[in-house]
């Protein structure tokens, strides 16, 4: 990766919250690391210690208290832990939403909504509301909407932690295949280790709050993946060691 362009920096991050009591929670002091383009990392650490609020820091959607994010993405997507899809859309018009935002004539909108859904598996449930789909269907259209726009940098908050595990697994694999496609950059936040060592190049690990980066492992086991052999396990127990799981929310 050390040819590879950085798409996204994080330098010296630092945040707290304001209780509703008046006192201060320190989330994060200083947290630093750099993504290159096309890498696919994973952000793990124990509960509660702002692995989330850091990825909305990313997208833009809270503001840190000290530090800077240098993004050189043209593009960013997220994609969140509760779907966040519009209940009052159909799957085909929910996919095509971040395009029509976009000023993108309608026939172009249909054409790219329609492979984007063909992409999750979708195909036939165009004309869908959310309400008539399962959770693992939902993740799915907030996949398609997500890479509708084609972004470059690819964010995924918790994507599979509200759907069951087998749907769950289709959906790792589904998401690795499009990754492997079209090789934007992809950061996922996962309390899943074992997820995480699944499909990232590279694993960064927090430290209880107020978080920092504990350390990073490469994960270089070729692809696809098996959660069964020894060298998958060996990681998993080397990453799991260093989560600290000392903090009151984890």
């Amino acid at each position: 990766m050390a040819n590879k362009n950085i798409i996204l920096k994080v330098e010296g991050l630092s945040h707290q919250f304001i209780l509703q009591d008046g006192k201060h929670l320190p989330v994060m002091h200083d947290v630093s690391f750099s993504v290159p383009e096309g890498e696919f990392v994973s952000l793990v650490g124990p509960s509660g210690c702002g692995k989330s609020t850091l990825l909305k820091m990313i997208a833009g959607l809270l503001k840190p208290d000290h530090g800077t994010i240098e993004s050189h993405a043209q593009k960013m997507s997220v994609v969140f832990q509760n779907f966040a899809i519009f209940p009052w859309l159909n799957v085909l018009d929910n996919v095509e939403f971040g395009l029509k935002m976009e000023g993108r004539p309608a026939k172009e909108r249909r054409r790219i909504a329609l492979e984007k859904i063909s992409e999750v598996g979708l195909s036939g449930f165009e004309d869908k509301y959310p309400a008539e789909l399962s959770g693992g269907m939902k993740q799915r259209v907030g996949i398609a909407r997500a890479l509708a726009v084609s972004p470059d940098l690819l964010l995924l908050d918790e994507p599979f932690s509200s759907i069951d595990a087998l749907t769950a697994e289709r959906l790792r694999a589904d998401l690795l295949s499009i990754w492997t496609k079209y090789k934007m950059t992809v950061v996922l936040v996962t309390h899943l280790v074992e997820e995480a060592i699944e499909l990232s190049d590279r694993v960064i690990v927090f430290s209880a709050r107020p978080t920092t980066v504990k350390k990073e492992f490469t994960i270089d086991l070729p692809r696809p993946r098996s959660k069964r052999s020894p060298e998958f396990f060996a990681l998993l127990d080397k990453v799991t060691a260093d989560i600290d799981k000392s903090d009151p929310l984890a």
